[in-house]
Formats: structure tokens, C-alpha cells, sequence
């Protein structure tokens, strides 16, 4: 098989597209330098009205009317009878004997030839060249008055053989040749846009689809699209073997945490007792964010329609109940609106970015907003705010605001990053931003579940 590389098809491409517009040039040259009367021949019917003129001018006009009608393309002159013609040995091809055909039957009773000359050229450089390119005629036409009229006709333009410029059977030629370097430049970008696309959609947390082969293309592009093949089937079970690694540790820990806790409970100091419960909480809330993420990154989250507003006035009563101050206000649009999602997820996303205002901002102002096939929730606080700066570190992982790392002041820094996860787990945004009131605003949007879309 032949391998042309990407490098060489492109540039025949370069190369081809060149000279199709060189040829276009070219050929807009003639089109705009050439007069349209100007062709290789002169028309039967020219002739015939020349021949008839000589035969009735005036003898004493008649160099006059020869000047008159004659150019330097258009030779026009009178040879006297038995005057002896020195021509070239004339070839007769078919070609040739259908123009003796067509002028004797535009010239009837008169004896007519055409003959391919050498005529003189002003060329002296290259005249040969220059004779073929005039394409050079000479009609001898017998004349009632015994004379011969001589016309010998040139043109400008280089013609072929069937008289046509020879600009215009290259130009139509090197549109042609444009048009298939055009589709053959829209097969060999065909599969890049492919593997671009796929990049973008690329899901470690499902089994990814492979790119078709392209059996056609250069062999770098098939080289490209099964790396990629590869790559992302092992960047998938890697992923996969992570979180399954990362869910049975944080599992098994969870289990001797709790034994942990039980245990706790037996010490008789109360303080030391408290203490202790509060770390094994803790602990166990770690987990359970690891456990999550670990659910999320391998895309074991459940579906199922949930009625996000009022599982959201759930949480805000739960909260109010433990005495935190919560205001909720959604409007009627938002009833009875349905979230495909997993529910605990869902739950967790609300619980955490509530607990959050109450505990760094002292309220949480909940508000429930439909937007385009969107459910907007916001969360408000009347806390100090996060600069702008650190707004967007404090999705990620383990940053915290406060970087004392003293759990009293703040957790592990998962919360965010967990909720963030989850978030786009759910095909939903999450961004922090400036509340009204100076303090945290968490904007998050979550789809809404259509039937049939």
C-alpha cells in the first residue's frame, strides 16, 4: 500500500490549489485582454463579403479597402492572376479537408484553400514557438476577376486544434483539480474534527466508545486515533480501579470506625469521651466523602426522579429544627419540578452548601429559580465572602479558606470539592460568587428532567 504522508498530502494540496488559481489568473488575463471578435479564423461569412467586395471595388479603391478591412492578425491582399504562389507542401488531414469543406460551401464558385503556414513573425526570440502559438492560416481564395485573394489570419490567443484558447481548457482543468483537492482536503480533516470531538466527550466513568478507524486517511491520523483508542481505555480503567481501590478502603475503615465509636462510648471521662466522638465523626464524614466521590468517579450514582424543591424545603426544615436560620423562597415555577438524579447525592449537594452558611456566613437565604429547562438554587450567607481570587480554588480538593488545617475552624476541605463533583455528575454547574449582602452566594443549576427530550 502506498503511505503518503499527512506532510506530502498537503502539500500536493498547497501545490495543486496554487496552480489552479495560477490558472485562473491566467485565464482571466485572456478573458480581459482579448478582444471577444478576435478568434483564430475568420468567420465563411467574412470572407464571402470580402471576396464579393474586391470583385466590385474599383480597382483605384481598392488598396484602399484592403487597408480598410485588414489588421495585424488579418492580413488582407490581392494577387494578380499567374502570379505563382510559393507555398509549403501542404498536408491534407481530416481536420483540414472539413475547413476546405466548410469555406468552398460559404464561398460556391470559387476555388478555396486553407493553408497551414509559417507565416512571418514579429517574434524573433522564439519563433517557432511563436508560429505554433499564432496558429497561422492562410486562405487562398480564386477570384471571378482570375486574381486570388490571400488572407492570412493569426491570433493572439494559443489555440488548439479545435480552435479553442487554451486558457480556457486549463483553467476548466484546474478548477476541476481545486475542487478535488478541496474534497480530498475535507477527507483528510474529517477524522481530526472526530478526534476533537471525542476529547471533548471524553467519560472515564463509562466504558468510552473508540473511534472508528480511518482506513483511508494518512498514516499519522490512524496513529493518532489509536493512541487516543488506547489512551482512553486506560485512563478508564485506571480510573475505575482507583475508585474501587479508594470506595473498599474507605468501606472498611468505615466499619472499624464505628466499632471504634462503640467502644468510645465506655470511657468515663465526658470531656475526653466528647472529644473523641467528635473525631470519629469526623472521621467517618471524611469517609463518607470518599465513598461518594469514589460512587461519582466510577459513575455508580443511581437515577431516579426526585422533586428537587421539595427535597430542598426538607433539608431547610431539618436545619430550622436544629436551630439554624434558614429562609427559603421559590417561586411557583419551581413546584413539582423533577431532577433525574441520584437522591442521596442530591440531598448531600443541599445539606453541605446549607451547613456551610450557617456555619461560616450565620444564615442560610435559599432561593429556588427555573431557568430554561434549568433549576437554579442560591445560597446566601452573611458571612466575610471569598475573594474573588479564591473562589475557584475552593472547588477543588482539600482548600480551605482557612489554612490553620485546624478542624475546628473548618473541615478537610472535600466539602466543596464533593458538592462541585457531584454537581457535574448531574450535568449541573456550580460557581462561587459575591452575595448581595457582601457575603458567599453558591450558585448551582441543575437540569430539569423532560420526557422525551
Amino acid at each position: 500500500m502506498l503511505r503518503v504522508t499527512l506532510a506530502t498530502r498537503l502539500a500536493l494540496i498547497v501545490i495543486v490549489a496554487l496552480s489552479a488559481i495560477s490558472i485562473i489568473i491566467i485565464a482571466v488575463f485572456y478573458r480581459t485582454s482579448v478582444r471577444e471578435t478576435e478568434s483564430a479564423r475568420p468567420s465563411p461569412g467574412r470572407l464571402a463579403a470580402i471576396a464579393e467586395m474586391v470583385e466590385r471595388s474599383d480597382p483605384a479603391m481598392r488598396r484602399t479597402f484592403l487597408a480598410a478591412v485588414s489588421s495585424p492578425q488579418f492580413v488582407v491582399r490581392v494577387e494578380a492572376a499567374g502570379a505563382p504562389a510559393v507555398l509549403p507542401p501542404r498536408i491534407v488531414r481530416p481536420q483540414q479537408a472539413r475547413l476546405d469543406d466548410i469555406y468552398s460551401a460559404a464561398l460556391p464558385g470559387r476555388d478555396v484553400t486553407v493553408w497551414p503556414t509559417t507565416a512571418a513573425t514579429h517574434d524573433r526570440w522564439f519563433p517557432r514557438l511563436a508560429r505554433a502559438m499564432s496558429n497561422a492560416v492562410e486562405f487562398r481564395i480564386g477570384l471571378r476577376t482570375g486574381e486570388t485573394l490571400v488572407v492570412d489570419a493569426t491570433t493572439r490567443l494559443p489555440v488548439t486544434s479545435f480552435g479553442l484558447p487554451v486558457g480556457l481548457g486549463v483553467g476548466l482543468f484546474g478548477t476541476v483539480v481545486a475542487l478535488l483537492a478541496l474534497l480530498v482536503m475535507q477527507r483528510e480533516t474529517r477524522p481530526l474534527a472526530q478526534l476533537a470531538a471525542a476529547v471533548d466527550r471524553v467519560d472515564l466513568s463509562t466504558d468510552p466508545p473508540p473511534l472508528p478507524e480511518a482506513r483511508r486517511s494518512a498514516p499519522e491520523i490512524r496513529a493518532v486515533i489509536a493512541a487516543f483508542n488506547r489512551l482512553q481505555t486506560r485512563l478508564s480503567e485506571m480510573m475505575r480501579a482507583r475508585m474501587t481501590l479508594i470506595g473498599g478502603i474507605a468501606h472498611d475503615v468505615r466499619t472499624f470506625a464505628t466499632r471504634l465509636r462503640l467502644r468510645v462510648e465506655k470511657i468515663q471521662d465526658a470531656a475526653e469521651r466528647q472529644r473523641a466522638v467528635a473525631d470519629i465523626d469526623d472521621m467517618i464524614r471524611l469517609l463518607d466523602d470518599a465513598l461518594l466521590s469514589s460512587r461519582v468517579g466510577a459513575g455508580q450514582l443511581s437515577q431516579e426522579m426526585v422533586d428537587f424543591a421539595a427535597l430542598v424545603r426538607t433539608e431547610a426544615d431539618d436545619r430550622r429544627t436544629q436551630g439554624g436560620r434558614v429562609e427559603l423562597s421559590a417561586d411557583d415555577a419551581t413546584r413539582d419540578v423533577i431532577v433525574l438524579g441520584d437522591r442521596l447525592a442530591l440531598r448531600r449537594i443541599v445539606a453541605n452548601i446549607i451547613d456551610n452558611a450557617i456555619k461560616y456566613g450565620r444564615v442560610a437565604c435559599l432561593r429556588l429559580q427555573l431557568n430554561n429547562h434549568m433549576i437554579v438554587l442560591t445560597v446566601d450567607d452573611e458571612g466575610p465572602g471569598i475573594p474573588a481570587d479564591r473562589r475557584q480554588a475552593m472547588l477543588e480538593p482539600f482548600n480551605r479558606l482557612e489554612t490553620s488545617r485546624n478542624r475546628a475552624t473548618g473541615g478537610a476541605g472535600l466539602g466543596l470539592a464533593v458538592v462541585r463533583s457531584l454537581v457535574e455528575a448531574h450535568d449541573g454547574t456550580i460557581a462561587l460568587m459575591a452575595a448581595p449582602g457582601g457575603g458567599t452566594r453558591v450558585h448551582i443549576e441543575l437540569p430539569v428532567f423532560r420526557p422525551g427530550a
